[in-house]
């Protein structure tokens, strides 16, 4: 075990607990553990929102403990009712399958698989759930769970309520989650589930499960396993993480590039870039310290947000990734859209209004200021010409300086696009179409 790090006291002051089970810091002070988090297969690539998880592995690898990333193959098939106002689609085996190739491939840039002492394991439920047999299932685990108990879950409670209701299926699923970490307990000795606050509920249930089974001896005795949740991560305005700006990033960078991510966190707000430091990096209690000073005394530099962005984009992406976040940044605010290639440039510019026209424009006498109404860049004529005359109008790098001027292949960049820029910030994106 790494001795320089305690796991509870380190997730303590980077504000990362929300729940734990009672003596788990006993525990994990006296033996080396293995711990498991769980994912769900819904989607080919996790989310921002999965990054506190894969950080609390993180955190416990590097306490020198085991971090077991467990896939729910078997659960996803059914569907976890904790948060959800309504039934999931239930995906097929084939879809399941294909999802959780791309979160390995994800779970496998953050974790040490090759170390030694504590190699991280990436597992998948199905592996065992698949095999199950109903009635040994109900006989041995299933009598564990009183209905009563159940219906004092917040997942189940919830939904009750509702007209829709909740099915067997997905009301069977903390049993099944209970049951996991019974297996994972049997087979690697596994005495710790982190997760997300709405798991409490959920981890209480496998935890309640192992020390029935393994007959703790009285309330006084040591428990045989335990439990750990995240807060819900919110923002200075109280609104859930990544959910203001609408879709939320995802891990991949196909579907979120390493510059958009490098932006996500580049315009976190002054009241949150502190703990969002202590949140989604590793760096040291007294490095954050003093960028918290640096905050406090020129807000208007922006280091603390670079830095956050900095470290996310590297932990995702690595240093070619952060590279290319970087680059495409300078060349925005520069202007210097030349020294981008036409991925980075419409990567950069997704989001910003955008239109087509045709190439043989350039041969038709069609100006500038044809192009910027037609495409509804500027209202009129008289706007455009007077948003040129303020210099306020932009052709790719260079300035207009005549409303007239005729288009030609020379206003492209590498004849495939154009970018009009008013003012210091709007941006324009006109795709050439032959």
């Amino acid at each position: 075990m790494n001795s320089n790090i305690n796991l509870i006291q380190e997730l303590n002051w980077r504000g990362l607990i929300s729940d734990k089970t009672p003596r788990l810091n006993s525990l994990i002070s006296k033996e080396k553990i293995s711990g498991y988090t769980g994912f769900d297969p819904t989607s080919k690539s996790l989310h921002i929102g999965s990054l506190i998880p894969i950080i609390g592995l993180i955190h416990l690898q590097r306490a020198g403990h085991q971090p077991i990333a467990l896939i729910g193959g078997g659960t996803g098939m059914i569907g976890d009712p904790s948060g959800k106002s309504k039934e999931r689609n239930i995906l097929s085996r084939d879809i399941i399958k294909n999802n959780i190739e791309g979160i390995k491939s994800q779970l496998e840039k953050f974790l040490d698989f090759k170390s030694k002492n504590n190699p991280a394991l990436i597992i998948d439920n199905y592996d065992w759930l698949s095999n199950l047999n109903l009635i040994s299932f109900l006989r041995d685990t299933g009598k564990h769970f009183t209905i009563n108990y159940m219906l004092k879950k917040e997942s189940v409670k919830s939904r009750i309520s509702r007209e829709d209701g909740i099915s067997f299926t997905e009301f069977s699923y903390m049993i099944l989650q209970a049951y996991d970490y019974l297996h994972l307990y049997n087979k690697f000795g596994c005495k710790l589930q982190m997760g997300g606050s709405d798991q409490w509920g959920n981890i209480l249930s496998g935890v309640d499960l192992i020390n029935k089974l393994y007959k703790r001896k009285s309330n006084n005795s040591e428990p045989l396993a335990h439990g750990l949740t995240y807060p819900l991560i919110t923002n200075s305005s109280g609104e859930k993480f990544g959910k203001s700006e609408g879709v939320a990033p995802t891990l991949d960078p196909n579907k979120t590039s390493p510059y958009k991510l490098y932006q996500f966190f580049f315009n976190v707000d002054d009241k949150d870039v502190i703990q969002y430091l202590k949140y989604f990096t590793l760096l040291e209690k007294t490095e954050i310290k003093n960028y918290e000073k640096s905050l406090k005394n020129f807000p208007q530099k922006r280091e603390c947000q670079i830095k956050l962005a900095e470290q996310v984009t590297i932990m995702i992406h690595s240093n070619s990734g952060l590279n290319e976040a970087k680059k495409i940044t300078k060349a925005l605010f520069e202007g210097k859209f030349a020294k981008l290639n036409l991925k980075e440039l419409k990567d950069a510019l997704e989001g910003a209004p955008s239109s087509k026209i045709k190439r043989s424009k350039f041969n038709s006498s069609y100006s500038i200021q044809d192009l910027c109404v037609d495409q509804g860049i500027c209202s009129s004529f008289s706007e455009t010409k007077r948003l040129i005359n303020q210099g306020a109008l932009y052709i790719n790098e260079s300035k207009v300086e005549d409303f007239k001027e005729e288009l030609n292949a020379s206003h492209t960049i590498k004849g495939e696009l154009i970018i009009i820029k008013r003012g210091s910030k709007n941006f324009h994106v006109v795709e050439i179409e032959n």
